[in-house]
């Protein structure tokens, strides 16, 4: 396959490196990126994976996957898996290391024994995984050393290695509800819309729901419907902003009313269209909507 049709196609990304280094947070910054990610696979079938993942996502998705010592055996072939070049794919080799120190105290944190500890101490496994392991850190294309950072610094070097505009953009979903079916149990931000003038109460709005323009402007076009919306927006900018700098790029803003019928639904979509207009990647939902 030419590098022109490989450069169309969506990245491939190969985590490895020393067990406790980090390669399940890696994994998991990847996949908050959008990557399709398999953990502990047999290097062999990497090219399978790969096209699975053509068939029933199309190429253009990105797909990691974490290879290491815990492949046995397997492990060995990994180099001439990736030379062999059979996923058709641009192909990044991720490595993460750190010193001796650091892995010991992590894993005895995590009160895991090595993969290749055999029964002895926890460094005898250690070394062995760096033997095995010394060549592909040569081969790799990125090589993070985690013995000084923490679980952020390790998402921000990844973020910055393999993140585009859009996957390091916060992704915020607006979702209405009613009061009277719950509080959805994912929500970042709850708002209480029961403060404004009820549609419902209005015979010629009551069947109608607030994505329709009549109750929409019953809604919004009130003083105290505005100076929330004003206010509000500006308080989601806020928190998105502290969002994106702890590493959280997904949030969800539920707006409620007694039913999620009329009020709640009109500020929802009032709400993440405000939020679109300024930048920020918002999309409205409504979780009660045509419930009775």
């Amino acid at each position: 396959m030419s590098p022109a049709h490989e450069k169309q196609r969506g990245e491939l990304v190969v985590v490895t490196g020393m067990t406790g280094a980090g390669r399940s947070t890696a994994a998991k910054e990847l996949e908050d990126l959008g990557f399709f990610v398999v953990d502990n696979l047999p290097p062999q079938l990497v090219p399978d994976v790969v096209r699975l993942v053509d068939e029933s996502q199309g190429n253009l998705q990105p797909v990691a996957v974490v290879v290491d010592v815990r492949s046995g055996s397997f492990f060995g072939s990994l180099q001439e898996v990736l030379a062999q070049g059979r996923t058709g794919r641009r192909t990044t080799l991720l490595f993460l290391e750190a010193n001796d120190d650091v892995l010991v105290r992590r894993q005895e944190a995590a009160r895991r024994p090595h993969p290749l500890q055999e029964g002895g101490r926890l460094l005898d496994g250690l070394q062995r995984e760096r033997a095995a392991i010394a060549s592909l850190r040569g081969d790799a294309d990125v090589v993070i050393d985690t013995s000084n950072l923490n679980v952020h610094q390790l998402t921000d070097k990844v973020a910055e290695a393999f993140g585009t505009e859009h996957t390091m953009s916060l992704k915020t979903t607006v979702v209405s509800f009613g009061f009277k079916y719950g509080i959805p149990v994912d929500a970042d931000l709850v708002a209480d819309m029961r403060f404004l003038p009820n549609p419902y109460w209005v015979p010629e709005l009551r069947h109608l729901s607030g994505r329709d323009s009549e109750v929409a402007a019953y809604v919004k076009e009130r003083p105290a419907a505005k100076e929330f919306v004003e206010q509000y927006v500006g308080l989601i900018e806020t928190v998105a902003e502290g969002y994106l700098r702890e590493g959280k790029r997904f949030m969800t803003v539920a707006i409620g009313c007694t039913g999620g019928k009329h009020r709640s639904v009109a500020m929802t979509e009032e709400i993440a269209a405000q939020l679109n207009a300024r930048g920020l990647d918002a999309r409205p939902m409504h979780r009660d909507l045509g419930r009775e």
